[in-house]
């Protein structure tokens, strides 16, 4: 094979749409998409960077956290994902993909919302994995905002428990249960650098993480536990037709560099290296995925 027949042009490699219109209620299910995302069922090829390990990964059932639970347990750890009981076929989906890897899938149902369920997650994964290694902080919730005089109260809450109170009723019982060598890894997004008013408060939310990822990096970097993000661009997932803007969605992810929206394939490989060896030395990093959109 040449040099030029081995590479592969990225702004090729996934289809650029334009998506057809659609829309779903949150939280959005894989099998009523069009087209159907790209996790890396046949693609990602593991290389025994993770073996051993016991992750938990909030919102695994489908997307980015579907995408990170297969490449995880192909790299050789067992594997626990919460989601919402709506996303049960998702989940058991998600699940298949783990057990064809070897590895033992954990199904958690619950709602992040509630401080007992976050609590018991990590009991859960604990008493049934005999430890914990991983937490990926991936679960998110977001609307489009007309404006600001339009965000409905009860929906603002739930956004910011999901999003914000979450993850930190996780880290906080999560923490004492690590040891050194362990890692944590958030899911921010390009929105916490470049806010669109439509997404104003799921932008406050993952501009806060980004504070929450440097700041718990500073204070478990002398435990020898490894705190890092991801912050992804326009990603395909079920988070997209269930934000409630079908007429965006024939353009989406054209106005980056690459001229395309990313696959939760693409993803993958950045979480794996922040969870792997190989990012011993990183810690209170951001890695962008982006299409090549600054943060």
């Amino acid at each position: 094979m040449s040099r030029s027949e081995s590479l592969i042009d990225p702004t090729t490699k996934h289809p650029a749409g334009p998506f057809p219109r659609q829309q779903q209620d949150p939280p959005g299910r894989t099998e009523e998409m069009a087209p159907t995302p790209d996790h890396g069922e046949e693609s990602y090829r593991g290389a025994n960077r993770l073996v051993g390990r016991k992750a938990l990964i909030t919102g695994g059932d489908s997307g980015i956290g579907r995408a990170v639970a297969i490449a995880f347990a192909r790299e050789g750890a067992d594997v626990a994902i919460s989601y919402l009981e709506s996303e049960a076929s998702d989940a058991e989906e998600t699940a298949r993909w783990i057990e064809d890897a070897g590895r033992m899938p954990l199904l958690l149902p619950g709602d992040l919302r509630s401080e007992a369920h976050c609590e018991q997650l990590i009991e859960r994964v604990r008493s049934t994995f005999g430890g914990l290694d991983l937490l990926v902080l991936n679960a998110a919730h977001q609307r489009d905002r007309g404006g600001i005089d339009e965000i409905p109260t009860d929906d603002f809450e739930t956004v910011m428990r999901v999003n914000l109170f979450a993850p930190v009723f996780l880290a906080r019982a999560a923490v004492p249960q690590m040891q050194a060598g362990a890692s944590i890894i958030t899911t921010t997004s390009i929105q916490g650098f470049d806010p669109s008013s439509r997404l104003v408060d799921y932008a406050m939310t993952k501009a806060a993480l980004v504070a929450f990822t440097k700041a718990l990096a500073e204070e478990l970097g002398p435990r020898g536990i490894r705190v890092n993000a991801v912050a992804p661009g326009p990603i395909w997932t079920p988070l997209i037709p269930a934000t409630g803007w079908p007429d965006k969605l024939p353009d989406f992810g054209r106005d980056t560099p690459l001229g395309r929206a990313g696959q939760p394939a693409e993803l993958a490989g950045a979480y794996v290296y922040l969870a792997s060896e190989d990012a011993s030395y990183v810690s209170g990093a951001i890695v962008p995925v982006t299409g090549g959109r600054p943060l």
